[in-house]
């Protein structure tokens, strides 16, 4: 069984350090021709802006192209091999396919090397098998699940993640998502069957500072730690709790402040919140 991976306490970055046994991959190098480079934004958008805080520094990357369509339909491929992902939290799966074409796609929970996958109608109901909603079984969990169709996998891709298919009902499926809500999906719509696999990444923790800058994370500062000039919550006589409700640095209200614009056109498709 994987797992967790943990270190004597020979300091105090240590001690509470964990990290994955990884032992769920397989190896070996990526595929050359599904690399591109990933250049790094700092939080910035095309014009230059920070639009991101707390971004910036860590490993390079690599990003690997994968087929969160899944329309190669009725082609055979088999698991190749179970790869590590600098991307996402997910671990990520290369499938051969039987004319000879390489794709990854996202690995599912148990996924071995060896296992066949399939997409389309002919495909089994098992876990790395991609098919549309209207084939897939009630309480089938799945994850990779289109919004609209043709346009690739959008919910449900982070380690450990699965929905499931509550019904089906005229041109819209009900899917449960991790969060507790419930919503329509056009059963035109793909998904793919299992929960993903690195199931113990939430378990993980990072141990000290330096582990998050690896990741590229840079460090946050609370608004009352700040003077008033720098932050609205800033300053005050000795350690003040700010004196208002929290608010961004630039006055916003946040924590629980409602951001959801009305009318929205996913709004209609949403069958249960996930805070109810």
């Amino acid at each position: 069984m994987f797992g967790i991976k943990k270190f004597n306490p020979t300091s105090p970055g240590r001690r509470h350090q964990t990290v994955s046994d990884f032992a769920e991959l397989t190896g070996g190098k990526p595929e050359k021709k599904l690399l591109r480079s990933a250049p790094r934004s700092g939080g910035r958008n095309a014009h230059g802006r920070m639009t991101i805080r707390h971004r910036g520094g860590g490993h390079k990357r690599r990003y690997r192209l994968l087929d969160f369509r899944r329309t190669k339909d009725g082609v055979p491929g088999v698991v190749d091999s179970i790869e590590y992902d600098p991307n996402r939290s997910a671990h990520i799966a290369m499938v051969k396919y039987a004319d000879g074409e390489k794709r990854y796609i996202l690995s599912p929970a148990k996924l071995q090397v060896g296992v066949t996958v399939m997409s389309g109608q002919e495909a089994e109901v098992k876990p790395g098998n991609t098919m549309v909603l209207q084939d897939i079984p009630l309480g089938t969990m799945i994850h990779n699940i289109e919004l609209k169709p043709g346009k690739g996998g959008q919910l449900v891709r982070s380690a450990g993640t699965q929905a499931q298919l509550m019904a089906k009902e005229g041109k819209y499926a009900q899917v449960r998502l991790p969060s507790g809500e419930q919503r329509m999906v056009p059963v035109a719509c793909r998904a793919t069957v299992g929960q993903l696999g690195n199931l113990d990444h939430e378990n993980i923790s990072l141990g000290k500072a330096g582990r998050s800058r690896w990741l590229g994370r840079r460090p946050k500062v609370r608004g009352v730690a700040m003077n008033p000039i720098d932050h609205p919550m800033g300053g005050g006589e000795g350690k003040s709790s700010g004196g208002r409700n929290p608010t961004t640095p630039w006055g916003k209200p946040t924590k629980g402040y409602k951001t959801r614009k009305k009318g929205k056109l996913s709004d209609r498709y949403i069958v249960r919140r996930r805070n109810k």
